[in-house]
């Protein structure tokens, strides 16, 4: 959600009856700081930060979230060992996303409250082994007792419905809510988002580290590179010049890197958070009814 889930997001959700989560991946010390007390402004419910543990400045983002007083932290993109019991020293609650049972493993060791089984359905950077929600939600829940919260191709109450038949205890929702109003994302990136088909994005950039994307001219221009042999510091350097901020936040779509999911084929419209979480809660409630049994 990295460039989609600043403090408007994240309150808008927890105002709804969600977990709303500032996406601190994509904000530098002082924005994050920003984000938080604008947060604690517009919500009196609770809400959490999203950090990825290969931040550069990892040290000063954990500092930041215990002094402004953050009670929720999810972490993604790395070992939970090394900052999970940092952070429960000092009261937070943990919850760690994995891609397979290997790390759900090792957030029991490391001691995390809770775990994210995020499928390769889902946007952003994703697992290397391409396993599915329908797949990865029963193969963890077999092997750990923590609180499970599925993701990845998630935006119905159908899906909820699906994924707590599956063994999960609550859902993670990233795409949906990037098309919201309430998302930081640019107008033009949300309007692509709404007019994308099925088989519109793909898990690209497997070299590196998985990525999912909608197709466009900078897709075409990765696929070219490997279709040519380009190594790992090539693509590193096609990667590293903004892309994500340039296609999500800034609306190039062309030359933007536009990480979306699976599931953005289903939305067709922007509404806001509050219509989304109601549709999604009515939806749910109606498909549980209308089971056969």
């Amino acid at each position: 959600m990295v460039w989609c889930s600043g403090w408007k997001l994240a309150s808008a959700v927890s105002n709804a009856g969600g977990l709303g989560l500032i996406g601190s991946g994509s904000m530098h010390p002082e924005v994050l700081v920003e984000h938080i007390r604008q947060c604690k402004a517009a919500t009196q419910n609770p809400f959490g930060v999203n950090v990825p543990l290969m931040k550069p400045d990892i040290e000063l983002i954990m500092n930041i979230i215990v002094e402004e007083g953050v009670k929720i932290v999810f972490t993604s993109a790395g070992s939970p060992a090394k900052w999970t019991s940092f952070l429960k020293d000092k009261g937070i609650t943990v919850v760690h996303v994995v891609s397979n049972t290997k790390f759900a493993l090792k957030c029991v060791e490391s001691g995390v409250d809770a775990i994210v089984a995020e499928g390769f359905e889902a946007g952003g950077h994703n697992g290397r082994e391409e396993t599915t929600t329908m797949v990865l939600v029963p193969h963890i829940r077999q092997v750990v007792n923590l609180p499970l919260i599925a993701a990845g191709g998630i935006g119905s109450g159908r899906a909820m419905l699906a994924a707590f038949s599956l063994g999960a205890e609550g859902v993670q929702i990233g795409s949906r809510f990037a098309a919201t109003i309430e998302s930081s994302a640019h107008i033009a990136f949300k309007q692509c988002i709404i007019n994308s088909k099925e088989g519109d994005t793909v898990l690209t950039m497997k070299q590196l580290t998985p990525v999912r994307m909608l197709k466009n001219q900078f897709y075409n221009q990765i696929q070219e590179a490997e279709l040519h042999g380009t190594n790992i510091e090539e693509l590193k350097l096609m990667l590293g010049k903004g892309r994500s901020k340039l296609g999500i936040f800034e609306g190039n779509l062309d030359e933007g890197e536009l990480e979306i999911g699976q599931v953005s084929a289903m939305i067709n419209d922007i509404q806001s958070v509050k219509e989304v979480i109601d549709d999604i809660i009515t939806a749910y409630f109606e498909a549980k009814q209308n089971l056969s049994y």
